[in-house]
């Protein structure tokens, strides 16, 4: 039996991509995950098609919102425990060239990533402390490092690994670690939009994508879902404030 069985993670950005197969692999590692995401119309497909690998419980939720999340947490505390696993995925992106950029999408974008990974962690860091233990895994992006077309998106992916480097500092005397993935090109429905401000065919983009990446290929979501098993599990109990790049080569 898995060392998991009893835990329960909480996985926002649910409904597709990165988010779903990190679901789905927390599913396989044994835990009962709940999924929230604001999108009913692919979050409650994912959540059927995910019921067939574990306990799932899915809650329609916006990040944004701390009556929403405090809602969300209530609502998996009460079907299937108190929650002990965070991933903080939800994502989005409204690119531009900074000079053209809109304070609306600026404010947008930080917004579904800073606001929401501290309304969500702040909501469940109290089970996590009451435990003794707890792990929170926030995913930030290679464009972190800067990215042409989002100041934005950039911005706020350096945010998170400031934040999360500061949560594993504050929250390590309850048991609890932080850390962040960083992921590089990966097939995902934000890639194939980013594709698409490009004015690019996205097979194209990923031609393109993987000569420039030592593996020789572009990411696959379940590429990232492993690296979050293994910061959600056992076996990275003395891993904490890190940041992990999973580009398929060296990061600068």
């Amino acid at each position: 039996m898995s060392e998991n069985t009893s835990q329960v993670a909480m996985v926002t950005g649910a409904a597709r991509g990165i988010g779903a197969a990190v679901a789905a692999r927390l599913l396989a590692d044994g835990m009962a995950v709940a999924l929230l995401d604001n999108d009913a119309s692919e979050l409650e497909p994912t959540a059927k098609r995910l019921s067939n690998k574990g306990t799932v419980h899915h809650v329609v939720t916006d990040v944004r919102d701390p009556d929403a999340v405090a809602a969300a947490v209530e609502s998996t505390k009460q079907t299937l425990g108190d929650p002990t696993v965070l991933v903080n995925d939800a994502g989005y992106i409204r690119d531009n060239l900074f000079h053209k950029m809109t304070l609306q999408d600026w404010d947008e974008v930080m917004n579904v990533h800073l606001r929401a990974a501290f309304i969500t962690t702040q909501a469940v860091q109290p089970f996590m402390a009451a435990a003794g233990t707890g792990r929170i895994v926030n995913i930030s992006s290679v464009a972190a490092l800067g990215n042409r077309g989002q100041s934005n998106y950039s911005a706020a992916k350096a945010g998170i690994q400031g934040f999360t480097r500061t949560l594993a500092v504050e929250l390590g005397r309850f048991g609890i670690t932080a850390n962040a993935i960083a992921p590089g090109f990966v097939d995902t429905a934000m890639t194939r939009a980013t594709a698409a401000r490009m004015r690019m065919e996205f097979d194209d983009l990923v031609a393109t994508a993987s000569t420039q990446i030592p593996l020789g290929r572009v990411g696959q979501p379940e590429d990232i879902a492993g690296v979050a098993s293994f910061l959600a599990g056992p076996d990275s109990a003395y891993v904490t404030g890190q940041v992990i790049y999973a580009t398929g080569g060296p990061t600068v």
